[in-house]
């Protein structure tokens, strides 16, 4: 991001506190980064996706401000909870398109480029990869939320641990043992893989 990490966490505890001035700054600072990653998750999007990456942050920016609840701790714990946003509103979107019953194609995107993961020509189901995501939740949360993080947010191993306040190498293996979870869960589902 090309700032310190500490006038971040400075700024959203400002924020936090009312600090409309503050609310600003952070936003101009962590704008272009939620935008690039908002971009990462479209470009994995089915062909012709109408919602673009400003739309994306925008909604997602909504949905944050209006998390009041919410006492903000860093950087990492901001990108988080913005990247349960976006999952979010991408899921919604693709169940109402599913609904609607306006196109024959299922939502495709790749599973994770950081994942180095191959499920049936790269391309996994938006809904099918959130089902999977609540199933393993029930019985390993943390990874869950690590996947979620790696996956939706777009954080680093190092980002993810210290949103999660946890070692780097808890989150390594416990990444590892995620993606080798919903490779097999999304494999099993895919009656065209060969795996």
């Amino acid at each position: 991001m090309g700032n310190s990490s500490d006038e971040v966490t400075a700024l959203l505890q400002a924020w936090a506190a009312g600090n409309a001035a503050a609310h600003e700054r952070f936003m101009s600072l962590v704008y272009e980064e939620l935008r690039r990653r908002a971009a990462a998750h479209l470009r994995r999007e089915r062909p012709g996706h109408t919602l673009q990456p400003t739309a994306l942050v925008h909604e997602a920016y909504l949905r944050l401000v209006d998390q009041r609840a919410v006492v903000w701790q860093n950087r990492a714990h901001f990108l988080a909870v913005a990247s349960q946003m976006m999952r979010r509103i991408l899921v919604d979107r693709a169940k109402a398109r599913l609904a609607a019953k306006r196109s024959g194609q299922w939502m495709k995107l790749t599973l994770d480029h950081a994942a180095d993961v191959t499920v049936a020509a790269n391309q996994i189901d938006l809904l099918e990869l959130n089902t999977a995501l609540e199933r393993l939740a029930v019985f390993d949360a943390r990874k869950c939320r690590i996947a979620e993080l790696r996956f939706f947010g777009g954080l680093t191993l190092e980002e993810t641990g210290h949103a999660l306040q946890l070692s780097l190498k808890t989150v390594d293996r416990d990444w590892q043992l995620a993606r080798a979870w919903l490779f097999k869960e999304l494999s099993g589902r895919n009656t065209s893989s060969t795996a």
